[in-house]
């Protein structure tokens, strides 16, 4: 009940942000065409229409995970046991149901996309986001690796700069407040505390972008599928990105 719970709450934020994210993205004037509180009206649609979905979803990873809890028992009760067989056949179960884990998070992720952009159930969602993916593997996979590499070095650089910040501070190596820092015999502790606490912050506004760069892509290539730049289909990206990729519209680029 608490694993799945706990993906339900994560399910909601992530349907919320890509409803929001993808309003922005459908609409062919912006800002104009956006509602008033993209985040309120995307929450709203979540909670009055795709809680289902959502459980759903949430059901079939709290199952993954209550397995791998159970497996975990079973290996520190193995722990003492000499069989050998035993050991290593439930090794390979830990590796299978950790990747399927892997798995069903990357396919929950983005159908509560889909779901956000077409409001499709979710076994259609996500059938559809694993197809579209799938057809554009290379720019998944360039994408992915770039974006996990950015979203590293964001990181590294705020808890580095924090850490090295806290540092001079608690020991009293900055001029400027030399009378205002506390004195402190072992400062390595809160130096530590500040450390932690920049990162876990520092991971969960990167976690916002990491679904806004997901949900635009998403986005990015269901346009270039559904629509050609004619009038009747024009192309909803921005004109930046148009002209990045040699497109047009003959509406409004003409």
């Amino acid at each position: 009940m608490f694993f799945w719970l706990a993906n339900f709450i994560i399910a909601l934020g992530q349907v919320t942000l890509a409803g929001a994210f993808a309003s922005y993205y459908w609409a062919f004037k912006k800002p104009d065409d956006m509602p008033a509180f993209p985040l309120f009206s995307s929450f709203g649609r979540a909670l009055r229409y795709h809680t289902g979905s959502l459980a759903f979803g949430s059901l079939i990873l709290a199952i993954v995970q209550v397995i791998r809890v159970i497996l975990e028992y079973l290996d520190h009760k193995l722990k003492a046991s000499e069989n050998m067989f035993a050991k290593f056949l439930l090794t390979c179960f830990k590796c299978c149901f950790w990747c399927l884990e892997k798995f069903i998070k990357f396919l929950n992720r983005n159908a509560y996309i889909m779901i956000a952009i077409y409001g499709t159930n979710f076994c259609t969602s996500a059938k559809n986001a694993f197809s579209l993916l799938m057809r554009n593997i290379i720019r998944v996979a360039v994408l992915d690796k770039v974006t996990d590499f950015l979203f590293f070095l964001g990181k590294i650089l705020i808890v580095g700069s924090v850490g090295i910040l806290a540092f001079f501070f608690f020991t009293q190596r900055i001029k400027l407040i030399q009378d205002t820092a506390p004195t402190l015999n072992y400062y390595w502790v809160p130096i530590l505390t500040v450390i932690v606490g920049s990162y876990l912050i520092a991971h969960g506004f990167f976690s916002v972008y990491a679904m806004c760069v997901d949900t635009l892509f998403l986005c990015f290539l269901e346009d270039l599928e559904r629509n050609d730049g004619s009038t009747e289909k024009p192309y909803f990206m921005s004109s930046h990105l148009r002209k990045l990729l040699k497109k047009t519209n003959k509406q409004t680029d003409a």
